[in-house]
């Protein structure tokens, strides 16, 4: 998949503006990537208000009353969108009004092609809505593309399959250049606090694609238990999670999701992480080791 060209220099390594004590304000700071950027920001001395509907400071995209409070005196913010919701432009008009200088948008890979992940037009259209809105607001921008994370099966959505020893998927034979959410962080904390990211586009890839039966076995090995990889049909994944409780359209979004891991579209690797921090991304192995096979997460 093609990036959007750059349009300037690349970033030289540990380039940073001139010092502002203004906050930066990281919205979704619950979930994988939020969390991380976060982290990653108070380790480098910058202020952070970490806005989330359950964290910090609250903030919910449906409550249009909290935006303001989030973005009073903030100088940067990682976006990161609700789902199908085009509320990203209404949301960048205030933060120009509120003296907001820079703007990271979490986006997705692939949403810019219709045969991604089926049965996603509404979310890829929103989300395309929102990337525009992000060029057009007059804003330093950047644009993070990940695909899949690695952290999906040690804190997402396949989490509990793990631990019950068998993922259970419609993937077939397909692989994923799976992504370690740190890397995201990493990209993310650059973009908001150094120079040479603005008006880029980076999509993230971990450094090689990895077959669902890969996935198992290095999970195995990192959480000493036995995990199986046991492909379905699509009908069947749908029967199993209906049984489980799973509302039907809930479970026919989770089988459109595994059904891009069948078709392999997310197998490519790009060099988005390499161009902004100058390094690899981390292995799928080395990601998984990382965190905690217990652990939870919320959202991007």
């Amino acid at each position: 998949m093609n990036t959007h060209p750059a349009t300037n220099t690349p970033p030289a390594s540990g380039s940073r503006p001139a010092h502002d004590a203004r906050p930066v304000l990281v919205t979704g700071a619950t979930g994988k990537s939020g969390r991380r950027v976060v982290t990653r920001l108070r380790a480098r001395g910058v202020p952070v208000r970490a806005a989330s509907r359950t964290g910090e400071h609250p903030f919910d995209w449906t409550d249009p009353g909290t935006w303001d409070a989030a973005l009073d005196g903030v100088r940067a913010l990682y976006l990161v969108q609700l789902n199908g919701s085009r509320l990203v432009r209404p949301f960048l008009d205030s933060a120009v009004r509120h003296g907001v200088r820079r703007v990271v948008l979490a986006s997705g890979r692939g949403i810019d092609d219709p045969g991604y992940m089926p049965g996603s037009d509404v979310a890829r259209d929103a989300a395309l809505d929102s990337e525009a809105a992000v060029r057009d607001s007059g804003l330093e921008w950047t644009i993070s593309r990940p695909g899949w994370f690695a952290q999906t099966f040690t804190e997402g959505i396949y989490a509990d399959a793990v631990r019950a020893g068998e993922l259970r998927l419609p993937a077939g034979e397909g692989a994923a250049a799976f992504l370690d959410a740190d890397d995201v962080a990493a990209v993310v904390a650059a973009a908001l606090t150094e120079d040479g990211h603005t008006g880029r586009t980076y999509e993230l890839t971990g450094p090689e694609a990895v077959t669902l039966a890969e996935v198992a076995t290095t999970l195995s090995k990192a959480t000493g238990r036995t995990v199986r990889y046991v492909p379905l049909s699509r009908r069947e994944y749908v029967v199993e999670l209906g049984q489980q409780g799973v509302p039907p359209e809930v479970a026919q979004a989770l089988a459109n999701a595994a059904e891009s891991l069948r078709l392999g579209t997310d197998a490519q690797v790009s060099d988005g992480v390499q161009r902004a921090l100058g390094r690899p991304p981390r292995t799928f192995a080395e990601a998984v080791a990382a965190t905690p096979a217990t652990d939870t997460g919320d959202g991007c």
